[in-house]
């Protein structure tokens, strides 16, 4: 079976949610894509957005015609092109209004999950939860005729447990986007002993398709990157555990997140990066990965703590980062979250005493967003790394020992066979992440 043809019948499960709504419109402009090719205008081109919540599925279609527009605004040319036999499209405002038409055609929205029965290829993008997949992709595949091949977007759950307890045998794969999947570059691509050449290869055509930058990964419980972010996090909450035993909680969470950010020039602290995921999403992928680990215990009291206190962090509908570990205004910052007293702290009454306690920062510093700019960014960072190296000081030392920790991290990933290379770490951190740096490199030693 042909590119295009795989693509003539498609499902997307959870297509209302956060990462499922960005699969379905970048697979909706695939396809209408593929539709308007002269081989392929007399052909039916279906994608089935299947979700819980008639709601949902209800703004999801809005979703899409807003993003589609801002799409179809960009390749103008290329769809006057695609339109050029259409007399009655004499504008760019009717060529981009019939290409939205035709994108909204392709997509039909359900809560019926047997609209997958005909579907020849699935998209999944349901919770990280194991046995859920399995009993979906049964489901599917035991009603469908079509020998379907399902590509997985788990972050976590090892593939071939997957593949082993649905009997797909080689029909699946790990699909692993990024959020948000519209912007985002990257795709973990993860493969398992039984996965079929020709599945292999449409899902490097597919991601060719959407512009994306793909990056393997051998198939262990949370991949490369939560292999990374995971032990990355923990490590930064043992920190302010320890720091914790001499300062309040809430100032040594303010300290830790405000070295992860400004001292290793990242986009995120990471208490705030945890917040963004989800305080109890992150709880649960450490679950989901620690019965795979052999020497290691991914495990936090202190998220069990704010979990059972109903701290989640995570996002809005709109968008909006939801308060976690700390409390946002506009974007900003504002507090930190305390379980002793169950409230937050403004960070303006201890920022100061904070800030003098991790002493000034050398002046080669530069902020994440002009550091990623730099046209020679390894020698900006080799020199600032040298600076802090020789700065006395608590952030400073609290940097470096962090720094160190997450090279190690990124060179276990290959050790253990988790990452087929160093530069596949940092090229998972350098664009999943953002990271102005790869985690792998010698500025630590």
């Amino acid at each position: 079976m042909q590119y295009d043809e795989r693509l003539q019948h498609v499902a997307v499960l959870g297509a209302a949610g956060k990462m499922g709504s960005g699969i379905l419109l970048l697979t909706a402009v695939e396809m209408t894509d593929l539709s308007l090719k002269p081989e392929n205008k007399n052909k039916t081109f279906v994608l089935n957005a299947i979700d819980l919540s008639d709601e949902n599925l209800a703004g999801i279609m809005e979703y899409l015609r807003v993003q589609i527009l801002k799409i179809a605004e960009k390749k103008v040319i290329w769809l006057r092109q695609m339109y050029a036999d259409r007399a009655d499209l004499t504008d760019n405002e009717d060529v981009i209004e019939q290409y939205i038409r035709d994108a909204m055609r392709i997509v039909r929205p359900t809560t019926a999950m047997e609209a997958a029965y005909r579907s020849r290829l699935i998209f999944e993008a349901v919770s990280e939860n194991k046995d859920l997949k399995v009993k979906i992709f049964r489901q599917i595949d035991q009603h469908n005729p079509n020998d379907p091949w399902f590509f997985t977007n788990t972050s976590s759950v090892p593939i071939n447990l997957i593949e082993s307890e649905a009997g797909l045998n080689g029909r699946v794969l790990g699909f692993h986007f990024y959020n948000p999947p519209a912007i985002q570059k990257l795709v973990e691509l993860i493969v398992t002993a039984k996965t079929r050449p020709d599945v292999r290869q449409f899902a490097l055509d597919y991601a060719k398709g959407l512009k994306k930058v793909v990056v393997p990964s051998n198939d262990f419980a949370g991949f490369i990157g939560n292999g990374h972010f995971m032990r990355d996090a923990l490590f930064g909450i043992n920190k302010a555990m320890e720091i914790a035993a001499k300062r309040p909680l809430a100032e040594a969470v303010y300290l830790v997140n405000k070295v992860t950010q400004d001292y290793l020039v990242r986009p995120m602290g990471i208490f705030q990066l945890i917040d963004y995921v989800g305080i109890d999403v992150v709880q649960f992928i450490m679950k989901v990965m620690n019965p795979f680990l052999k020497d290691e215990n991914l495990h936090s009291d202190l998220l069990d703590r704010m979990i059972e206190m109903g701290v989640k962090g995570g996002q809005l509908p709109s968008g909006a980062q939801k308060n976690g570990f700390l409390k946002y205004e506009k974007g900003a910052v504002v507090a930190v979250f305390n379980p002793d007293s169950n409230t937050y702290v403004d960070v303006a009454g201890f920022a100061a005493d904070c800030d003098a306690w991790l002493g000034a920062m050398p002046a080669e510093w530069k902020p994440w967003k002009s550091a990623i700019r730099l046209s020679d960014k390894d020698a900006h960072f080799a020199s600032w790394f040298a600076a802090l190296k020789d700065t006395a000081g608590n952030g400073a030392a609290l940097a470096m020992a962090y720094g160190k920790n997450s090279d190690a991290i990124g060179r276990k990933l290959v050790a253990d066979g988790v990452a087929h290379s160093e530069g596949d770490v940092n090229t998972v951190m350098l664009t999943g992440f953002f990271h102005a740096y790869g985690p792998v490199n010698t500025y630590f030693v």
